[in-house]
């Protein structure tokens, strides 16, 4: 059987072959920390067997996450991802399941709703891949070895977009939290092999251990703060962005980095404090502002572990981490046998070679279209016929929502009655607020930018590529068309370091940009191309 264990605001969910055994055990430990709550609801089944109730049971941990209506009290080491028997008959009953559960008011929402919802996707209640798993377990081994040691570390996990790094920060998180607060005297409640960190000497090497997630987006900070905020053992005051890093004023004993292409070199900032702050922060560090300095070497001064979480192919400003400095990053991590890869897709359903395609499409390597079955995969003549195909999939799965390149002016940060893009006879205006974009009442009537959507995922991307890639037929090529970039920091030379940006140098960056943009969309992406030698040779590959 399946259970779960209530009071106000906090619920547990667990599984056993004995109710009345368990239940008892639990009103009897003192120790245990669901031994207050008084509600219990038993699901019981004919046919149920271990592997059905292990995987019921993390069914309903991730969605009571996704909901937000309790706190979810278990650990997440115990979440499982296997196939066994028959599995698909037994997941039909599970939504009947849910539904009888969300009638006695266990759940607030439908299923679709909580799994649109940031709360699931970004929560740490997840069921790993065997890869991910995998990568965890190593980590692990390796960051308890060096605390045994006394020593430091540096590690690095790379992966395309859409093979989980986020959840893998989150995941770890918690799990260390976990971990540092468990009572090394009883035994561990899950069956993963994650659950032996949980035996005598593992949370002993955990006392008093400082940990801070580092997430340079600030719509993504946010997100994950309000995850933080619902999930216990976790603090929202754990996710610090890179200038935190160093205005907290304290030493970490780890620093997890999500997103850590994003991380800026020394260049103008976006705002005229965050410059000075960077000289600030440099000079408190370092003893000076030698422009040498990164937000990446900040965080190394300040962390005696450092784990960072890279995609090189999406950096997509001047100002992010050097390709030389990310590589280097690596390559000392590879030495160190401290480098990690993520290959499976967990995102798009059309596999890992989908973004591989994109990618290729966009830097001129790929020739021949190739299909992604049962992915839906289409290419719009008209921007309003674009428009009317992602309304309908709103209506049918919501999350779907229209991007575009920077490839026009923000006219309604002045005036909010502006439009900012006229396509077709379609007017648009681009997000209108910064935090939480894709969950924002207006977000479908909108159009969201590189800055609002990275790092996030969609059941649907409708991706307007605009006039600031182009196709030179002659040459056989995409080229980048400076004057239609808008992005007011996409160009900025950096005159501290002496780097100039050439068109080659910009239109990197902007084929990042859109290589994300295509990679947002689970179910299925669609795409217009502003300019007309550019559709023309798309039209063959999408």
């Amino acid at each position: 059987m399946v259970y779960t264990l209530d009071t106000a605001g906090k619920i547990y969910v667990g599984e056993s072959i004995n109710a009345a055994g368990r239940l008892r055990n639990h009103l009897d430990s003192p120790a245990k920390r669901v031994h207050r709550l008084q509600g219990a609801r038993v699901v019981i089944g004919d046919r149920f067997n271990k592997s059905a109730c292990l995987d019921l049971e993390s069914y309903l941990i991730r969605l009571l996450a996704g909901d937000g209506k309790y706190e979810v009290l278990n650990r997440n080491e115990g979440i499982t991802r296997a196939d066994y028997y028959d599995r698909e008959t037994y997941q039909q009953t599970f939504t009947e399941i849910f539904e009888e559960l969300r009638r006695k008011g266990v759940f607030t929402r439908s299923i679709v709703e909580i799994e649109n919802s940031d709360l699931f996707k970004l929560s740490p209640f997840k069921a790993l891949s065997v890869g991910q798993s995998a990568v965890v377990e190593s980590i692990l081994d390796g960051l308890f070895a060096d605390l045994a040691q006394g020593t430091s570390s540096r590690t690095v996990i790379q992966g395309d977009p859409g093979t989980g790094k986020t959840v893998v920060a989150i995941y770890l998180m918690k799990l260390l939290s976990d971990i540092q607060a468990a009572d090394s005297t009883l035994m561990p409640e899950g069956d993963s092999v994650l659950s032996e960190f949980f035996v005598k000497g593992y949370p002993e090497l955990l006392q008093d251990f400082k940990i801070g997630l580092v997430v340079p987006q600030q719509s993504l900070r946010r997100s994950v703060e309000r995850v933080f905020r619902k999930t216990p053992g976790l603090s929202p005051k754990q996710v610090i962005s890179p200038f935190q890093v160093v205005s907290a004023g304290q030493q970490f004993d780890l620093l997890i980095v999500d997103e850590s292409h994003r991380l800026n070199q020394r260049a103008a900032q976006a705002a005229g404090p965050l410059n000075r702050m960077f000289a600030d922060h440099n000079k408190t560090l370092f003893g000076d502002d030698d422009p040498k300095y990164t937000q990446l070497d900040w965080i190394n001064k300040v962390s005696d572990h450092q784990i960072y979480l890279v995609d090189g192919a999406q950096a997509i400003r001047p100002a992010d981490l050097s390709p030389r400095t990310l590589k280097d990053l690596v390559s000392t991590a590879r030495h160190e046998n401290r480098h990690y890869m993520l290959q499976s897709q967990m995102r798009v359903q059309a596999g890992q070679n989908y973004v591989r395609y994109v990618r290729g499409v966009l830097n001129g390597s790929v020739a021949e279209r190739e299909g992604f079955p049962g992915y839906d995969l289409r290419f719009f003549d008209h921007l309003g016929d674009m428009r009317h195909a992602l309304d309908q999939r709103e209506g049918e799965t919501g999350l779907a929502r229209l991007l575009a390149g920077f490839a026009w002016p923000w006219l309604t940060k002045r005036n909010p009655e502006a439009y900012d893009i006229e396509i077709d006879g379609q007017k648009l205006r681009w997000n209108s607020t910064d935090i939480d974009w894709v969950s924002s009442p207006t977000s479908a009537q909108e159009v969201g930018s590189i800055h609002t959507i990275q790092g996030y995922d969609l059941n649907y991307a409708g991706v307007i590529i605009g006039p600031d890639l182009r196709y030179d037929a002659a040459r056989g090529r995409v080229t980048f068309d400076r004057a239609n970039y808008k992005d007011p920091r996409g160009t900025t030379n950096n005159r501290l370091l002496g780097v100039t940006y050439s068109d080659a140098d910009i239109l990197q960056f902007v084929r990042n940009i859109y290589a994300v943009l295509l990679t947002r969309g689970m179910l299925g992406t669609y795409v217009y191309v502003c300019d007309p030698g550019l559709r023309e040779h798309l039209r063959k590959l999408f």
